[in-house]
């Protein structure tokens, strides 16, 4: 073996040209995991260049070399055994999420949800029922026909003036300043407008 002071790097270069791939694959039959080979390679180099002056004891560099990577390879799953033992030691998590963006959006909702509702308790229930029924509900008109036991001329007719209105309605209500808009309690606050 070289042992020329000044030459170790360069003796060590070949060294890593002549067996990395083969380290490689070692790394990759021990461990099956081709990205975790690549840490192995780069460990058991490391290793080896801090071992460097113990070359002239080595009769081969290539049994050498896989010596070092099958420790590290051992050391490598010893330690992530112990970091998986440690973090099932933990307690869990009190971590609390943010609820900020689900409040605001429960505010948004709920505050349109009001808005909706004062708008159509301003409507005569049957028209209200009607919209209700094939707007939010999703059924069809002959669906709401048969459901409200009319038939579907007056479903489409009364769909059609409960646009209008809920149009009209939803203008004003939204020309209203904020503090005076009432909200009813229910929709069938109204019951009686019919």
């Amino acid at each position: 073996m070289r042992t020329l002071p000044g030459v170790d790097h360069q003796l060590f270069a070949e060294i890593y040209e002549a067996h990395a791939r083969a380290v490689y694959a070692h790394a990759v039959r021990m461990t099956a995991d081709r990205a975790g080979a690549e840490d192995i390679v780069s460990l058991t180099f490391l290793e080896a260049w801090r071992l460097r002056e113990t070359l002239d004891s080595v009769s081969s560099h290539r049994a050498w070399l896989f010596g070092i990577a099958t420790n590290v390879i051992r050391n490598t799953r010893r330690a992530a055994r112990r970091h998986r033992d440690a973090i099932a030691r933990l307690p869990p998590s009190d971590a609390v999420p943010d609820l900020a963006d689900d409040v605001v959006s429960r505010i948004t909702d709920a505050a349109q949800a009001a808005a909706a509702l004062a708008v159509l308790n301003r409507m005569r229930r049957a028209d209200r029922e009607i919209l209700l029924l094939h707007v939010w509900s999703g059924l069809s008109h002959d669906e709401v026909a048969q459901a409200c036991g009319v038939p579907v001329g007056t479903v489409r007719s009364r769909l059609s003036r409960a646009r209008a209105r809920l149009r009209k309605l939803a203008a004003a209500y939204l020309a209203e300043p904020p503090a005076s808009r009432r909200v009813p309690a229910s929709p069938t606050a109204r019951e009686g407008n019919l």
